[in-house]
């Protein structure tokens, strides 16, 4: 047994060639397309129905339904071009993004565009922004996308794409602006999406003085890996929603310096322990928003 073995591998180590190599390749980028195709749309509920037909089809040889197996026949026989007419938008979508796509042998080893640094940058202008919606009194709900893609709550608002800075997040949440009622979705590192509808948290165990903003962040919490950060318009107090949780903060710089261990901990820790030039953005940061809390607090008083 252990003969045939090394004499099947023999084998394709000597005929495997370069050409053998590259089949491998295109099909493997091929199928890593489609997994990503299947998990951002609405194919998932096609992928169900083909296992009930198929299923069926199992039952009905097995019991002679002949019915039954002149109807999955039909089905069969008309699936791929109903598949095309329903899910043209999808398939379309997926053509697109495979012609968008900035994957070359350069970008492997390219470092330019560090998505740290996009999600830090993304991290400061809602601090920015929140800090300058906290004084005009004005709430704010902002997603962090992060593993789980969110299309079908991106659907229910607005694209926007755009950076996420302090003045386009908080030109969003003016409250006069025709989207500020909705959630804004950053992801990876701009502004997606705003005016979109969170699911509400079906909890009961949730404080009397939490509103919709807060509710509706830590339904998406419970249904996403997503960070969801909230502004109260009341009270002007900031949160965090994670995993169903929700944590409060008094000042920006709390706030901003909790998100960005929430959103880049691996990132951070590996910055404090080789000194790279980004964690000290960081703390200049920190340490700019730390006097610009004291010198509103001292404003107060």
């Amino acid at each position: 047994m252990l003969n045939d073995f090394f004499e099947i591998l023999n084998r394709l180590i000597t005929y495997f060639s370069v050409y053998d190599l590259l089949d491998i390749i295109i099909v493997s980028f091929l199928i890593y397309y489609l997994i990503v195709f299947i998990r951002d749309t609405r194919i998932q509920q096609l992928l169900k129905g083909i296992l009930v037909i198929f299923f069926a089809y199992l039952l009905a040889t097995w019991l002679q339904l002949n019915t039954l197996l002149y109807i999955i026949d039909i089905i069969v026989n008309n699936g791929i071009l109903a598949v095309i007419i329903v899910f043209q938008p999808e398939l379309r979508s997926f053509l697109e993004h495979m012609g968008r796509s900035k994957f070359s042998v350069g970008s492997l080893f390219d470092d330019e565009d560090d998505p740290h640094e996009a999600q830090l940058n993304a991290i400061n202008g809602v601090g920015e922004a929140f800090r300058t919606l906290q004084k005009q009194k004005m709430g704010a709900l902002v997603v962090f996308e992060q593993e789980n893609v969110l299309n079908d709550i991106a659907a229910t608002g607005t694209q926007v794409d755009a950076l996420p800075n302090a003045g386009v997040i908080s030109n969003i949440f003016f409250n006069k602006a025709p989207l500020h009622d909705g959630a804004v979705i950053i992801r990876d590192g701009r502004v997606h999406s705003a005016g979109c509808i969170l699911p509400l948290t079906k909890s009961t165990n949730i404080a009397m003085e939490l509103g919709t903003r807060h509710r509706a962040a830590i339904g998406m919490s419970e249904n996403s890996d997503a960070v969801v950060v909230v502004l109260s318009e009341e009270t002007g107090q900031l949160s965090i929603a994670v995993a169903g949780k929700l944590r409060r903060f008094d000042t920006v710089t709390e706030f901003t310096s909790e998100l960005m261990q929430v959103l880049l901990p691996s990132r951070l820790n590996e910055e404090t322990a080789n000194g790279i030039p980004i964690f000290t953005k960081v703390k200049s940061r920190l340490r700019r928003m730390t006097s610009e809390d004291r010198s509103r607090n001292a404003g107060k008083k």
